[in-house]
């Protein structure tokens, strides 16, 4: 009986010691990608990043393409996948959900450092009804008020949490609205700040929503649609700049080449992370990927920082580099929910 008792103990000793070192990490590294970011039109870039991170790994690398914000916090949070490239919200849900959920690396601003790495939600009309958004010779957000007004996702920092914040702190100060929050703005109606709320799912698709009628005012980043129009009068990312839909724009742009939209909002956003599920993969593993991304061979990889007159399409433009950051870097995101 005391053999018995004493090889019980063992196996249990044993089963804790596993669950303890943890499951062994697997043999191909799969990334998941938001909807803004599974074009086809962002293959190329995506591939290179992978290559990068397979040379430092030794290991496989995967793709997979979401269809909804949603289902890429998930994946990052229950390990599906081990990295994910998210937007500042979107990482702050997945490392609420599981707190192993941490910035990989970010990229920087055009200085190389942290102090300019941003970018831009935006709110923006179709061009030709700008005029009804103006008070005085300025832009204002008092005129969207009974609109139809398209977001990206709850999930998206650019294409929610941040134009939701403002719309409320503006509209806040009425005493109509006094007690307005951003869970209102979710829907529309005749009680509502908005006649009608839609949501994209993209940042891309939220564009199409207004230059096609769909809303009449949407809320919309500027690096993600930055493949697929130019600058064609106003200073890029200020209220009042005017883009147009290139003449060669792929889907979802393909038969929209011409059509211009308007910014009447804009505001800076912290760039989002390339996160990891550090439960998931070794610190060797963290380690060789941080070395291998913030490598002046990959600051100079064209495929990856995508010089200013290259034809090719990505996401992060030269000159940039990766640096890493802490979980705290995002914490101005948390604040904007207080």
């Amino acid at each position: 009986m005391k053999k018995a008792g004493v090889f019980a103990l063992v196996v249990i000793l044993v089963a804790f010691l596993l669950v303890g070192c943890g499951a062994k990490e697997p043999d191909t590294i799969t990334i998941a990608w938001l909807p803004n970011n599974a074009a086809e039109d962002f293959k190329d870039t995506r591939a290179e990043i992978g290559k990068v991170i397979e040379k430092a790994t030794g290991k496989k690398v995967a793709d997979k393409l979401t269809t909804d914000y949603a289902i890429a916090v998930e994946a990052i949070a229950s390990g599906n996948a081990q990295i994910a490239f998210l937007g500042g919200e979107s990482y702050v849900e997945a490392h609420e959900k599981n707190s192993k959920v941490i910035p990989l690396v970010v990229n920087s601003g055009s200085s190389g450092t942290l102090q300019d790495a941003m970018y831009y939600s935006r709110i923006v009309v179709k061009k030709g009804n700008e005029d009804q958004y103006k008070s005085g010779m300025d832009y204002s957000l008092e005129n969207i008020a009974g609109k139809r007004f398209s977001f990206v996702s709850t999930s998206s920092t650019s294409g929610f949490k941040v134009p939701s914040a403002g719309i409320v702190a503006h509209f806040s100060k009425q005493d109509k609205w006094k007690d307005l929050k951003a869970e209102n703005l979710l829907q529309g109606g005749s009680d509502k700040l908005f006649s009608q709320v839609i949501f994209g799912g993209s940042h891309q698709l939220s564009l199409v929503n207004v230059l096609t009628d769909k809303s009449e005012v949407s809320a919309v980043d500027d690096i993600d649609v930055i493949s697929y129009v130019e600058l064609a009068g106003g200073k890029d990312n200020t209220p009042g700049a005017v883009y147009t839909v290139k003449k060669d724009a792929t889907d979802p742009f393909s038969k929209l080449a011409g059509k211009q939209f308007v910014v009447i909002d804009s505001t800076p956003v912290i760039n989002p992370p390339f996160a990891v599920n550090s439960g998931e993969l070794s610190k060797a593993t963290i380690d060789a990927m941080i070395q291998a991304l913030t490598s002046d061979e990959v600051t100079n990889n064209e495929k990856i920082f995508i010089p200013k007159d290259s034809k090719m399409k990505g996401f992060f433009n030269a000159p940039q580099r990766f640096l890493t950051v802490e979980d705290s870097f995002y914490q101005p995101i948390r604040d904007l929910s207080k």
